[in-house]
């Protein structure tokens, strides 16, 4: 079963938690116990079956062959090769690859299973209903829901995102999708303001039923949805897992994981994998220059009233970390009384700050780091040079703080690093690091460029996307959000 972060809604089935998305009054939903999984009894398990044994602990109202088709994703040539997220040594870290999906990023491996797990839920939940996906993005979500979602019978998704606030890659890889029930609407402000529209309309009780009397139920692909943030659990015992296999740990010995993250629902992830017993040392939360969280965990307040900079690792570009009320839900002592009085203090004065003991927790389980624009370019330059390997400027900033923490704590743990994104959506800054003289004003010849330059190749989803048709719809502000959707959606039916 399922609770409320806030302690404001009734429990819920696994089913009723993806329906619904978000608690309607607000809150997010969180497993009430977390099952144990030994690593060991995974050991020899491809990815599918172990993608499998994890939905059926945790979807228990599921049907055993629908976890196993759900799953069943991951072999189905959707994903480059037999290992959908390969772990590369480099150096002294494991880059875990996340990004061979069919978008080039890391929530291809959540999103192509979402519409599996929302479609059994809905047909269990409310047959009739059509379900409106709503998607706030900061530059690789929405490819990803779209491509998981389009042409999907029962389904209409629309997707927010600030113009100029993602990559021309990315931008182009939205307003391509071709889908008959896929709308993309840039919106004039940044994520949080995406972000911030999408779950006032979550909490509308108004505009709710007026959806329903059209026969329309509301969810979401964000992680804010319990069925997207499931299947990031897989991964992290996917690269143990690897560790072992290839002698990186002693079996049993703990690990240190890095993510790059502005929402926190990654690194939240990785977090709940430790709950279920995985050997983790220590997780290491790494920022951009918008970091809020590295604030927080240095003196306990989470204040979002600061500048906001636009960055060269856009999906890092957050100011209000949906994920981390999960986070602090867990460290506070699941004491919902809590969660609700210092939501409503950002939402009201725009900061809350935390009590010493709940910091105290948090700090035990997460360190935290930050890298300025001119670090990820060095970065992204020297391990280039060192090493081979190219990185996109979010696992960049990864590197930087994890190479901080290692500095400044002498902690030598073998470490996994999430690698996000591929490099080829990104090329303009990877070229600016690694060879500033190839750079060109045309975004499509850096990708040819940076091809040639280190002999990787450009991903299949991102080939040719320069020719293709763009479907993208007129910018709005995040107020007019409601009455675009009600026109889109409503004034058709």
């Amino acid at each position: 079963m399922y609770e409320s972060t806030r302690g404001n809604y009734p429990d819920q089935s696994g089913r009723a938690a993806i329906a619904l998305g978000m608690v309607p009054v607000g809150g997010l939903f969180v497993p009430k116990e977390f099952p144990k999984i030994p690593w060991e009894e995974m050991r020899g398990k491809s990815y599918p079956e172990l993608a499998k044994e994890i939905f059926q602990r945790y979807l228990p109202d599921f049907p055993e062959e629908k976890c196993e088709e759900t799953a069943a994703i991951y072999n189905n040539r959707v994903f480059d090769g037999d290992n959908p997220a390969p772990l590369v040594k480099v150096g002294n870290m494991g880059i875990l690859e996340l990004w061979h999906g069919p978008t080039a990023a890391f929530k291809d491996m959540a999103l192509q299973a979402l519409p599996h797990l929302l479609g059994e839920s809905m047909q269990a939940l409310n047959p009739t209903a059509k379900v409106l996906i709503l998607v706030a993005t900061s530059g690789d979500t929405g490819k990803a829901a779209l491509e998981g979602f389009k042409n999907v019978s029962g389904t209409e998704i629309m997707v927010f995102y600030p113009e100029q606030g993602v990559s021309i890659v990315q931008e182009q890889q939205m307003t391509t999708t071709d889908g008959f029930n896929t709308k993309v609407v840039p919106v004039v402000g940044n994520f949080d303001n995406c972000q911030s529209a999408v779950k006032e309309i979550f909490g509308s009780l108004e505009l709710r039923e007026k959806f329903k009397e059209h026969g329309f139920v509301f969810s979401s692909a964000n992680s804010i949805n319990w069925g997207r943030l499931l299947p990031q659990i897989i991964y992290y015992y996917w690269a143990y897992l690897q560790a072992v296999q290839a002698q990186y740990l002693k079996p049993g010995e703990k690990l240190n994981i890095v993510v790059p993250t502005g929402n926190f629902g990654n690194i939240l992830a990785a977090f709940y994998a430790k709950q279920m017993g995985l050997p983790i040392n220590k997780l290491i939360c790494a920022s951009n220059e918008n970091k809020v969280l590295t604030d927080f965990f240095a003196i306990g307040v989470y204040n979002r009233k600061r500048p906001f900079h636009v960055t060269s690792s856009p999906s890092m570009d957050i100011l209000i970390s949906s994920n981390f009320e999960r986070f602090l839900y867990e460290v506070s002592g699941r004491d919902g009384s809590k969660i609700s009085q210092w939501y409503k203090e950002l939402q009201e004065a725009g900061e809350f700050a935390v009590d010493p003991d709940t910091l105290a927790r948090a700090r035990d389980e997460v360190a935290a780091g930050w890298a300025s624009e001119e670090e990820v370019l060095q970065v992204i330059k020297s391990i280039y040079q060192e090493q081979a390997y190219v990185l996109d400027p979010h696992t960049a900033v990864a590197v930087k703080v994890y190479q901080d923490y290692v500095k400044e704590t002498h902690d030598h743990t073998f470490a996994v690093i999430a690698s996000t994104a591929s490099p080829f959506k990104f090329a303009k800054t990877v070229l600016e690091a690694i060879d500033v003289e190839a750079l060109s004003q045309d975004e499509w010849a850096n990708l040819r460029k940076l091809s040639t330059l280190t002999n990787w190749k450009i991903p299949q989803g991102l080939q040719g996307l320069e020719d293709k048709p763009t479907y993208g719809l007129e910018p709005v502000r995040p107020g007019d959000i409601p009455q675009l959707i009600q026109k889109v959606y409503l004034a058709k039916e």
